[in-house]
């Protein structure tokens, strides 16, 4: 039995954008989780000042565009994985970290998540 994991990929919004050369590293990564099946889908996220939220607070909706400057961080991109353990799913996600050094010059957080593909049993 195999479990999806989603990896949420969070960073600092400065507006810097990756290399040709990280691109290609991840393409490939993902390529090659692909070819193993175990990629499900992965992608990056536009700026914020692209984007919009959408809130309820007692009962009323509120939508807000773009960019979201009090944000100390933002998700910069995802990940969903098909794999047969949570270590596999690390395993993934510490390649993808790896994929980074010497070309992204700013920290970046991955938060690794069980998908509840049976909400059932927990998950």
């Amino acid at each position: 039995m195999t479990m999806r994991f989603m990896t949420i990929v969070k960073t600092r919004e400065t507006g810097a954008h990756p290399s040709p050369a990280l691109i290609e590293k991840i393409m490939k990564l993902g390529a090659d989780a692909a070819k193993q099946g175990v990629m499900v889908g992965m992608g990056g996220l536009a700026p914020t000042a692209l984007g919009a939220r959408a809130r309820l607070a007692n009962g009323k909706i509120t939508v807000t565009d773009g960019p979201f400057t009090e944000a100390k961080e933002v998700i910069g991109g995802y990940a969903i994985y098909d794999v047969a353990s949570k270590n596999e799913a690390i395993e993934w996600t510490r390649a993808f970290l790896e994929a980074h050094i010497g070309l992204w010059p700013q920290e970046l957080e991955v938060e690794l998540r069980q998908m509840m593909d049976d909400p059932s049993n927990g998950c």
